[in-house]
């Protein structure tokens, strides 16, 4: 028996580079999965927007449960807009939020971004809120793409994606783990603004700059490196552990984000498969760091997979579209063995709003 998706996924992270919008399609044919990635956009954040984000945390409960409205307004706008310029007619949207909060110690986590919005918008069923049952069952909410990982790209030893983190997920003893390895982005793009720049095109600062093997000695001794899978991290953890560090250096800038991209490549190299000729596919935007990536590949043995460009920027709104589908399907999309948790569970909160047409028809009089 052979079933069809039509789906949209959506994806922000931590790094807060845009809205990733992907249009994907899923074939179920007896157990084995197949996908298409279509259409795909990332609509960057106005400044008011890149403001609000960031400054959420801060807010007060009023302030912050009508930012999380209004985002998810925005969002089913702004997708509402993606669907009639590709002219497109899924049937499902899969929503990641953008994270706030992120303490599975304290079960807590919270993506802002409506789903009942982004269904009022768009008319068409929204799964949101992915991460909130798995760190009820004791999980670490997080990762979640290893699921995906495992039934889409089931032919690599391991999947690594380096966004405003870096995390992995393999199969060991038959069973698929996976942990967040080290910060990224989220600390190179805080060091970049400090020059006034976005991020670091193609890692040239870190080329230029110098690595300061004190700093990096002391980046690479936190204990987190030393706990076991499942583990992961958080904004609040790098604000607290890894900025203290960082600007009690005194270093310039430049060697910072030397030093920081050395621990990046150092902490993904220690994490990858050590075994000659293992297959691993990095996605992300630090993909795109060249420099990060030669370092990573001077120091494994694995055979370094990088994607084309669709691939690399769209891999995890393609698996939060495939998250969506399978919470719809009542199959599981978190797995106990990648994040902790005491079951798998299929995690999401799904809005089945008026039908799209319905919603075409209303504006049309």
């Amino acid at each position: 028996m052979t079933k069809n998706f039509d789906v949209i996924g959506l994806m922000s992270g931590t790094s807060l580079d845009g809205l990733d919008i992907a249009h994907c399609q899923f074939t179920l044919n007896n157990s084995a999965w197949t996908f298409q990635l279509l259409e795909t956009e990332t609509v960057s954040y106005t400044q008011v927007w890149l403001e609000l984000l960031k400054e959420a945390p801060l807010l007060d409960g009023v302030s912050l449960a009508l930012l999380h409205t209004s985002y998810g307004h925005w969002i089913g706008q702004t997708v509402d807009q993606f669907i009639k310029k590709y002219n497109i007619h899924p049937r499902l949207i899969a929503s990641h939020g953008q994270t706030i909060f992120h303490r599975p110690a304290d079960k807590m986590t919270l993506q802002i971004g409506s789903g009942a919005a982004i269904a009022a918008e768009t008319g068409i069923t929204t799964v949101c809120d992915f991460r909130s049952l798995n760190i009820a069952l004791g999980g670490q909410g997080a990762p979640l793409v290893p699921i995906g990982d495992m039934l889409l790209f089931s032919e690599f030893d391991a999947c690594v994606n380096i966004g405003g983190f870096a995390n992995i997920s393999l199969t060991s003893k038959k069973k698929r783990i996976a942990w967040d390895i080290c910060p990224a982005n989220i600390v190179l793009n805080h060091l970049s603004a400090q020059l006034g720049l976005p991020f670091d095109a193609s890692g040239n600062i870190a080329k230029n700059g110098k690595t300061d093997n004190k700093l990096l000695a002391g980046l690479s001794s936190l204990s987190y490196y030393k706990q076991h899978p499942p583990k992961s991290l958080g904004k609040e953890w790098v604000e607290q552990y890894i900025f203290p560090l960082l600007e009690g250096s005194s270093l310039p800038v430049e060697d910072l984000i030397s030093t920081f991209t050395a621990h990046v490549a150092h902490e993904i190299a220690k994490n990858i498969p050590s075994t000659k000729g293992s297959k691993v596919i990095f996605t992300g935007g630090g993909t795109h760091n060249t420099h990060l990536m030669r370092l990573i590949t001077e120091q494994s043995q694995s055979e370094i997979v990088i994607p084309d460009n669709r691939v690399i920027n769209f891999k995890e709104a393609l698996i939060f579209a495939f998250l969506g589908v399978l919470r719809i399907e009542n199959m599981v999309n978190c797995l106990a063995s990648a994040t902790g948790a005491s079951a798998d569970c299929s995690g999401g909160v799904v809005h089945y709003p008026p039908s799209r047409q319905k919603k075409l028809n209303q504006q049309e009089k």
